[in-house]
């Protein structure tokens, strides 16, 4: 017989992490083409924060559902959905809306485009922590920027689940990863995950730094998501012509448009959301693929910060929002 309710996670107003509650809810059928996930894992990600206090570029309709990434077992399958069946484990590509499709619940439906069967030996936990950060990092370092062996890039935020896929993704491909953290804790930690080298932006210099290491000739690809000040330091540092690639806005402070920099270089300043990869089949597949071969081969390897079980979602937001993390937060249902 077929679950009747689901427990989710709802908020019906705007705030901090105790806003968030575990509600019973009725189970709804599977759309067409859409399938429904008892759900064993979930991805935690900074957006949902962001949507959870009135900061994300979706607006929520209270009361409303969140979370962009899972990892479970195929429940049931919408009308029209092939390729996959009743038992299949699977984790999910995040969805455009996460107000349409929430990923927090022990059983959540979404898009059939956007479940794939992951590797065998793939953990739930592992599997939930993996695509939003693995295909931000390829969509901008691979099929955006065009990072090739050889080359500096350099990675801000770099003890973040996006900023360590992508130190494996430029170290899987001989890139140079130089990468930005604020205190000194991470370093070790972030030189064992591949990164070649390692600026601790509160004690040291970025901009005279990243000449040092990067040389006359500067830096081409950035990879940012704060924003505010150290636009500056990163566009002074970098190469003609070269590319600095904005995925978030975590700065609270107002973000120079650093004009003359970016007209003496020819610099490209490029928004950039995961989103433009996931919705274009023909961008998408290649960045599947390159994603399932490295974590086959052990080249792309999830890292967890924490798990928490799914009564402690409230504690698992507030250890979000702590920054204390190293690597992506999970939840176990």
């Amino acid at each position: 017989m077929a679950r009747a309710t689901a427990r989710i996670v709802r908020f019906h107003r705007l705030g901090g992490p105790e806003v968030l509650q575990i509600e019973e809810v009725a189970l709804p059928d599977p759309g067409p083409g859409e399938v429904q996930i008892a759900v064993k894992a979930l991805g935690l990600n900074r957006a949902e924060a962001m949507i959870r206090s009135g900061n994300y570029i979706e607006s929520p309709d209270l009361p409303s559902g969140l979370g962009l990434e899972a990892a479970g077992i195929v429940h049931r399958l919408g009308e029209g959905v092939e390729g996959l069946a009743i038992g299949d484990a699977v984790s999910i590509l995040p969805p455009p809306s996460m107000v349409r499709w929430p990923a927090y619940g022990d059983y959540a439906t979404f898009p059939a485009r956007h479940v794939v069967k992951h590797p065998s030996h793939l953990s739930f936990e592992a599997a939930a922590a993996t695509w939003m950060q693995y295909l931000t990092a390829y969509g901008a370092l691979i099929d955006i920027a065009k990072l090739h062996k050889g080359e500096f890039v350099v990675i801000t935020a770099a003890s973040s689940s996006v900023g360590l896929a992508a130190i494996q993704i430029a170290s899987r491909i001989g890139a140079i990863p130089i990468a930005v953290t604020r205190g000194r804790a991470k370093v070790d930690k972030l030189r064992e995950t591949g990164a070649a080298h390692v600026i601790v932006s509160d004690e040291e210099d970025l901009e005279s730094r990243l000449k040092q290491i990067a040389g006359a000739d500067g830096v081409r690809v950035v990879f940012d998501p704060i924003g505010g000040p150290i636009f500056l330091p990163l566009t002074t540092a970098m190469a003609r012509g070269g590319i600095l690639i904005e995925y978030g806005a975590l700065s609270p402070e107002p973000t120079p448009f650093p004009l003359f920099t970016v007209l003496t270089k020819s610099l490209t300043l490029r928004g950039y959301v995961v989103h433009e990869i996931i919705g274009d089949p023909a961008r998408l597949e290649p960045a599947k693929a390159f994603i399932l071969e490295g974590l086959e081969a052990g080249t792309l390897k999830p890292v967890i910060a924490r798990a928490f079980a799914f009564d402690q979602i409230v504690e698992a937001h507030r250890f979000l929002e702590s920054n204390q993390q190293f690597g992506k937060i999970v939840v176990t249902v």
